[in-house]
């Protein structure tokens, strides 16, 4: 039975960011269908992407992980936003649906920049004391222990990193409450636009 229930969760998690989004999930024969760029015009006017780029206080230089980032709608705005000499390590748990985004980056001429990397679905997989910023777009009401994932996150960060979490309104309390379990300290939060809000944490201090 918990075999079944992880494979549900493994699945609601890759498919998050395309659902909420408009991503496409690759085919079964494991060949990426082509992006669509009107695609991206839409989610851009409907997500704001650059109210989380504001957020996160990134810049050219920095190194940042997109978590659950599907064909890429958001990881080309961070990649702009930390080119030409930063670094984006995009992770989903569908290798498939990261050919899109491979194909998104190469488009936009910033495929150097990004890393792609499937990862499972309760670990992050970022190496330890590397990220000035973790973005979780969507997705972290999908994990299967929120608190033990987010922990393992802030180890990942470097002094001073952030983990940014963006979500529909109705996830905001079940969000906050993790976080608050897994040790994060809510540096800012906002609601840009009505249906989603931005919350900003940092790793509570230790004595």
């Amino acid at each position: 039975m918990k075999v079944a229930v992880l494979v549900v969760l493994v699945a609601a998690f890759g498919a998050c960011r395309q659902s909420s989004s408009g991503d496409k999930p690759s085919g079964g024969s494991g060949s990426a269908a082509p992006f669509d760029d009107s695609e991206q015009a839409r989610f851009d006017a409907e997500r704001r992407p650059e109210t989380l780029i504001e957020a996160m206080h990134i810049g050219p230089g920095s190194k940042v992980a997109d978590i659950g980032a599907g064909s890429g709608l958001l990881t080309v705005h961070l990649a702009r936003a930390v080119a030409p000499n930063g670094h984006v390590t995009a992770t989903d748990i569908d290798g498939g649906v990261l050919e899109l985004l491979v194909q998104r980056l190469k488009a936009a001429k910033l495929d150097s920049v990004v890393e792609p990397k499937v990862v499972a679905a309760d670990m992050p997989g970022l190496e330890a004391g590397a990220y000035d910023a973790i973005l979780l777009a969507e997705v972290d009401h999908y994990f299967p222990d929120p608190v033990a994932w987010l922990k393992s996150a802030a180890a990942a960060l470097k002094p001073g990193g952030r983990i940014v979490i963006s979500n529909r309104i109705y996830h905001k309390a079940q969000t906050m409450a993790a976080a608050k379990k897994a040790g994060l300290v809510l540096q800012s939060e906002s609601s840009p636009m009505p249906s989603h809000f931005i919350a900003v944490y940092t790793p509570e201090s230790k004595p």
